[in-house]
């Protein structure tokens, strides 16, 4: 027996406007459960093809199998969805060099409070112009596990960064990480000057100057540009 989320949760009992919000909140949870929800019924099918919806989506998480046509991203985009909005600052800034602009649709993005911006928002602001703001923002368990989820992207390609940004790793190395080391917070378990170990070389008491250290190693060793396959200057 086919049991779905109609059978737990009566939405069609729900004032219309509550229905829509419903929707709203199904598409930015999981792709795969609207589209559940959208084959239950009718009135769901008519709420999920409204135009507001692709707000929501997280394009990012839909699964690839679904094959995401390319005129989705750009509806997306005109409803100035946030995973298209942070898609659109990654690639200007980090695979276009185009800084001022790129920094500002990260900024959008993050502002509408998509993880994966704040995060890498975070980083490219600490990165290139030294400033910490937002790292207030997370806890070490939030920082850990958005970081995990931002790095697992791999969309460059076989792009390479810029030269800034590994003029910027280099310095990084050469001058941030030795204080790494040197810092008695913790016992240090292992030593790696080039990033490879960063994460295993001390435990998760270390200090926090210590403890954003390490997650700045992580994103200079493991974010990817976005390549040029999907060129966001076309949305």
């Amino acid at each position: 027996m086919n049991v779905t989320l109609m059978d737990y949760f009566p939405i069609l009992e729900l004032p219309e406007e509550i229905q829509a919000l419903v929707v709203e909140r199904v598409a930015g949870n999981s792709f795969t459960d609207l589209y559940g929800l959208r084959a239950s019924c009718k009135t769901m099918k008519a709420l999920a093809e409204r135009s507001r919806v692709n707000h929501f989506y997280d394009v990012l998480s839909v699964p690839r199998r679904l094959n995401m046509p390319p005129e989705l991203f750009k509806t997306c985009y005109a409803e100035r969805n946030p995973s298209t909005l942070y898609m659109k600052g990654v690639q200007f800034f980090f695979t276009f060099n185009l800084q001022e602009e790129g920094l500002a649709f990260m900024k959008l993005a993050a502002d509408e409070g998509y993880e994966r911006a704040v995060y890498t928002y975070a980083m490219t602001r600490k990165i290139f112009w030294g400033d910490e703001e937002y790292f207030a923002r997370f806890t070490r368990e939030s920082v850990v596990r958005i970081g995990k989820l931002v790095r697992s992207l791999k969309w460059a390609w076989g792009l390479s960064h810029s030269d800034e940004f590994l003029a910027k790793r280099d310095e990084f190395i050469s001058t941030v990480v030795p204080s790494f080391y040197s810092c008695q917070c913790v016992p240090v378990m292992e030593r790696d000057w080039v990033l490879w170990y960063i994460e295993n070389s001390k435990g998760d008491k270390m200090c926090n100057r210590c403890f954003w250290i390490k997650e700045l190693g992580l994103f200079f060793r493991e974010f990817e540009p976005m390549s040029v396959i999907m060129d966001t200057r076309e949305w």
